[in-house]
Protein backbone atom coordinates (compact mmCIF):
# COMPACT_ATOMS: atom_id res chain seq x y z
CA UNK A 1 0.00 0.00 0.00
CA UNK A 2 2.85 2.38 0.85
CA UNK A 3 4.37 1.98 -2.62
CA UNK A 4 1.01 2.64 -4.28
CA UNK A 5 0.59 5.76 -2.14
CA UNK A 6 4.00 7.05 -3.25
CA UNK A 7 3.28 6.26 -6.91
CA UNK A 8 0.00 8.17 -6.72
CA UNK A 9 1.79 11.10 -5.10
CA UNK A 10 4.36 11.09 -7.92
CA UNK A 11 1.54 11.26 -10.47
CA UNK A 12 -0.10 14.11 -8.52
CA UNK A 13 3.13 16.12 -8.44
CA UNK A 14 3.70 15.55 -12.16
CA UNK A 15 0.13 16.67 -12.89
CA UNK A 16 0.45 19.80 -10.76
CA UNK A 17 3.82 20.73 -12.22
CA UNK A 18 3.05 20.16 -15.90
CA UNK A 19 -0.67 20.30 -16.73
CA UNK A 20 -0.66 24.06 -17.36
CA UNK A 21 2.56 23.97 -19.41
CA UNK A 22 2.73 20.88 -21.59
CA UNK A 23 0.18 20.62 -24.42
CA UNK A 24 -1.73 17.35 -24.12
CA UNK A 25 -4.05 17.56 -27.12
CA UNK A 26 -7.67 17.82 -26.05
CA UNK A 27 -6.82 17.04 -22.42
CA UNK A 28 -5.73 20.63 -21.78
CA UNK A 29 -5.71 24.04 -23.46
CA UNK A 30 -2.39 25.79 -22.88
CA UNK A 31 -3.35 28.61 -25.25
CA UNK A 32 -6.60 29.22 -23.38
CA UNK A 33 -4.74 29.34 -20.07
CA UNK A 34 -2.40 32.01 -21.40
CA UNK A 35 -5.36 34.02 -22.69
CA UNK A 36 -6.65 34.29 -19.11
CA UNK A 37 -3.43 34.25 -17.05
CA UNK A 38 0.00 35.73 -17.72
CA UNK A 39 3.02 33.46 -17.92
CA UNK A 40 4.29 34.96 -14.63
CA UNK A 41 1.01 34.29 -12.84
CA UNK A 42 0.98 30.71 -14.14
CA UNK A 43 4.56 30.21 -13.00
CA UNK A 44 3.80 31.45 -9.48
CA UNK A 45 0.55 29.44 -9.37
CA UNK A 46 2.39 26.29 -10.49
CA UNK A 47 5.15 26.75 -7.92
CA UNK A 48 2.75 27.47 -5.05
CA UNK A 49 0.50 24.53 -5.91
CA UNK A 50 3.31 22.04 -6.61
CA UNK A 51 5.86 22.68 -3.85
CA UNK A 52 3.81 21.41 -0.85
CA UNK A 53 3.03 18.18 -2.69
CA UNK A 54 6.62 17.73 -3.84
CA UNK A 55 7.87 18.27 -0.27
CA UNK A 56 5.50 15.72 1.28
CA UNK A 57 6.31 13.31 -1.58
CA UNK A 58 10.03 13.65 -0.79
CA UNK A 59 9.37 12.86 2.89
CA UNK A 60 7.17 9.90 1.86
CA UNK A 61 9.97 8.53 -0.31
CA UNK A 62 12.46 8.86 2.56
CA UNK A 63 10.26 6.65 4.74
CA UNK A 64 8.82 4.44 1.98
CA UNK A 65 10.32 1.21 3.27
CA UNK A 66 9.84 2.08 6.95
CA UNK A 67 6.90 2.86 9.18
CA UNK A 68 5.70 6.40 8.45
CA UNK A 69 6.20 8.66 11.47
CA UNK A 70 3.09 10.30 12.91
CA UNK A 71 4.16 13.76 11.74
CA UNK A 72 4.34 12.51 8.13
CA UNK A 73 0.88 10.95 8.33
CA UNK A 74 -0.50 14.27 9.63
CA UNK A 75 1.34 16.18 6.91
CA UNK A 76 -0.06 13.88 4.21
CA UNK A 77 -3.58 14.26 5.61
CA UNK A 78 -3.28 18.06 5.82
CA UNK A 79 -1.88 18.36 2.31
CA UNK A 80 -4.43 16.15 0.58
CA UNK A 81 -7.44 17.35 2.58
CA UNK A 82 -6.48 20.92 1.65
CA UNK A 83 -6.23 19.77 -1.96
CA UNK A 84 -9.65 18.08 -1.81
CA UNK A 85 -11.13 21.25 -0.31
CA UNK A 86 -9.62 23.29 -3.16
CA UNK A 87 -11.02 20.86 -5.71
CA UNK A 88 -14.49 21.12 -4.17
CA UNK A 89 -14.35 24.94 -4.11
CA UNK A 90 -12.90 25.31 -7.60
CA UNK A 91 -14.89 22.65 -9.43
CA UNK A 92 -17.63 20.72 -7.73
CA UNK A 93 -19.45 23.34 -5.64
CA UNK A 94 -19.82 25.69 -8.64
CA UNK A 95 -20.69 22.73 -10.87
CA UNK A 96 -23.22 20.96 -8.64
CA UNK A 97 -24.35 23.73 -6.31
CA UNK A 98 -23.83 27.45 -6.09
CA UNK A 99 -23.26 29.03 -9.51
CA UNK A 100 -20.17 31.19 -9.94
CA UNK A 101 -20.62 33.16 -13.19
CA UNK A 102 -17.13 34.73 -13.03
CA UNK A 103 -15.47 31.33 -12.61
CA UNK A 104 -17.67 29.86 -15.36
CA UNK A 105 -16.63 32.64 -17.78
CA UNK A 106 -12.96 32.12 -16.92
CA UNK A 107 -13.21 28.33 -17.26
CA UNK A 108 -14.97 28.74 -20.62
CA UNK A 109 -11.75 30.29 -21.98
CA UNK A 110 -9.24 28.23 -19.97
CA UNK A 111 -10.74 24.86 -20.85
CA UNK A 112 -12.24 25.56 -24.29
CA UNK A 113 -11.98 22.53 -26.54
CA UNK A 114 -10.84 20.16 -23.80
CA UNK A 115 -12.26 16.68 -23.56
CA UNK A 116 -15.06 16.16 -21.10
CA UNK A 117 -17.72 13.59 -20.53
CA UNK A 118 -19.92 15.42 -18.02
CA UNK A 119 -22.66 17.81 -19.13
CA UNK A 120 -22.35 21.56 -18.61
CA UNK A 121 -23.96 22.73 -15.37
CA UNK A 122 -23.96 26.29 -14.07
CA UNK A 123 -21.71 27.18 -17.03
CA UNK A 124 -18.99 24.71 -15.96
CA UNK A 125 -17.98 21.34 -17.35
CA UNK A 126 -15.17 19.57 -15.49
CA UNK A 127 -12.71 18.40 -18.14
CA UNK A 128 -11.49 14.81 -18.20
CA UNK A 129 -7.92 15.62 -17.11
CA UNK A 130 -9.12 17.39 -13.96
CA UNK A 131 -11.70 14.69 -13.19
CA UNK A 132 -8.89 12.11 -13.39
CA UNK A 133 -6.79 14.24 -11.03
CA UNK A 134 -9.74 14.56 -8.63
CA UNK A 135 -10.15 10.77 -8.66
CA UNK A 136 -6.41 10.43 -7.96
CA UNK A 137 -6.68 12.73 -4.92
CA UNK A 138 -9.69 10.76 -3.67
CA UNK A 139 -7.68 7.54 -4.10
CA UNK A 140 -4.78 9.00 -2.13
CA UNK A 141 -7.17 9.92 0.69
CA UNK A 142 -8.62 6.39 0.69
CA UNK A 143 -5.12 4.88 0.83
CA UNK A 144 -4.24 7.26 3.66
CA UNK A 145 -7.34 6.14 5.53
CA UNK A 146 -6.34 2.49 5.15
CA UNK A 147 -2.76 3.37 6.12
CA UNK A 148 -3.86 5.33 9.17
CA UNK A 149 -6.83 3.42 10.54
CA UNK A 150 -6.35 -0.21 9.50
Amino acid sequence: MQHALVICQVIAVIFLALHDWVPLGTLNNVTGLRAVDTRGKLLISTAVSTLPFAAVLFASILYMDDHYPVWLIWWLWATYIACAYGILRAWWIPYLGTPDPDRAARYLVRFAGTHGFLPVRNGIRPDSLHVAFHALVASILVMLAFRTFL
